[in-house]
């Protein structure tokens, strides 16, 4: 019986293995959407006309719609496994792409005005994302019960990976979208869009062989929306989780309006624009493993402390770019690629250790509700946010500067006001290594010195 044992618990660690690899390709295959067709919906909106109001509501409606879906995902697990629920939401959302097409066709060459095609990008985005939110939580969940052990190393390797994929698909978008200009940019953006619809119909194939651990929801594991926000003020993960959305809702009231400004105010062309995302985006695959290695060690609270500060800063860099292109023009482009850099290497501690802390902090049978409560909040923040920031940018001049630089400073000064009121009331859940700033900086320089060995070596040799 032991032996008998012995094999099945090897039998199934193999299955999470193999669903584990399966997991790195299947979110290869996302990140083509996502490289390619999400990060592009700004571009595309402005391409049919959309004002900056409508880019607002482009950011805000669909985060907040997107993850209030997120608390029906909890009630659906009772009744369908976790599989099952992703597949539908998946196939879902990769049918979206066709009536995205459909909407700059008749734009382009049937005359559909601006603002109607601007409102119904605003509709189908929503129910795409709406989509891709409803299996959020059943997706934490499963990943959950398979990554069991180094939660930071196996996610940071991942998102690097799958990062990379997004990077390539930015670029690719970049360059398809500046050879059409010239003559219809609605081809390029059918061409992106129709691969987003193939690379998420592959992700729901390959999301169907995930192996899925016996799960049942067990009696007392619910909650109430109700219950979790009258019990925030008075719980750890409940002021970590007002913090993220407080910081997401800063991050929101200037987040829509970088493409905007680059784009419309910058008159950057696609591929300059998307040579500054990619910019951040290098960064954030670069660092995600190092930030995750060092989450494993000290501990994601740790991470989230460093990174946060810095993350309050990245709209003043871009509230001071006309005094760089007042001081020398030819040194912006040059600044901003800089800029973004650190950029990325800051969100991708964040965001990694954010996902990871939640994880940590609560157990296996409440994952997806706690998830599917953390997202619905933030979201509430972040429709808030672009909101705001939507009204305020769809005004000329505020305080006697251009409104879009408003917003970079106003969402710069909300970001720093929450993370100095809030970072020091949170606690690490778990046993974590002592922190010794010197030490630290000592491993980040050798983890850096490392990064540019591998990257010269090929040089080298």
């Amino acid at each position: 019986m032991e032996q008998f044992d012995k094999v099945s618990i090897s039998e199934e660690e193999l299955k999470k293995e193999k669903t584990k690899r399966l997991s790195i390709v299947e979110g290869s295959a996302y990140s083509v959407m996502d490289g390619g067709g999400l990060r592009n919906i700004t571009p595309y909106a402005l391409a049919l006309g959309a004002n900056n109001a409508q880019i607002g509501f482009l950011t805000s409606i669909p985060n907040l719609l997107g993850n209030l879906f997120q608390l029906f995902t909890t009630k659906a697990m009772e009744k369908y496994s976790r599989r099952k629920i992703l597949l539908f939401g998946v196939i879902l959302q990769a049918l979206m792409w066709i009536p995205m097409i459909l909407v700059g066709f008749f734009y382009f060459f049937r005359g559909l005005d601006s603002a109607t095609s601007a409102n119904f990008i605003i509709l189908i985005y929503t129910l795409l994302i709406l989509f891709g939110g409803f299996v959020s939580p059943a997706w934490n969940s499963l990943m959950r019960d398979i990554v069991t052990k180094d939660n930071g190393h196996y996610f940071g390797r991942r998102n690097k990976i799958v990062g990379t994929v997004a990077l390539i698909s930015l670029l690719i978008g970049g360059f398809v979208l500046d050879y059409f200009k010239q003559t219809k940019v609605f081809i390029g953006f059918a061409i992106i869009f129709g691969v987003c619809f193939i690379a998420r119909a592959i992700s729901a194939y390959l999301l169907s062989r995930h192996y899925e651990p016996e799960f049942k929801l067990e009696k007392g594991y619910y909650f109430s929306l109700r219950q979790f926000v009258k019990n925030m003020p008075h719980s750890n993960f409940g002021k970590f989780v007002l913090f993220v959305g407080l910081i997401q809702m800063a991050t929101a009231i200037a987040s829509p309006f970088f493409a905007v400004y680059m784009l419309k105010n910058l008159h950057f062309s696609y591929t300059t624009y998307i040579l500054v995302v990619i910019s951040s985006s290098l960064s954030s695959l670069l660092f995600m493993p190092i930030w995750g290695k060092f989450a494993d060690k000290y501990g994601n609270l740790r991470i989230i402390q460093i990174c946060g500060f810095f993350v309050a800063f990245v709209p003043l860099v871009w509230f001071l770019s006309p005094m760089v292109a007042k001081f020398n023009p030819s040194f912006l482009i040059y600044y901003l690629l800089f800029m973004e850099f650190l950029s990325g290497l800051v969100w991708a501690g964040f965001n990694l250790t954010t996902v990871n802390f939640i994880y940590d902090a609560v157990t296996r049978q409440r994952v997806a509700l706690c998830i599917a409560y953390f997202n619905f909040l933030v979201g509430i923040g972040v429709f808030v946010g672009a909101t705001l920031g939507g009204f305020i940018a769809s005004i000329d001049i505020v305080f006697g500067m251009n409104s879009i630089l408003f917003v970079f400073l106003l969402s710069f000064i909300a970001r720093m006001g929450v993370y100095l009121a809030m970072i020091s009331k949170l606690k690490e859940v778990r046993e974590v290594e002592k922190f010794d700033k010197k030490g630290f900086r000592k491993e980040f320089r050798e983890e850096l010195m490392y990064l540019s060995y591998k990257w010269m070596r090929p040089r080298v040799s």
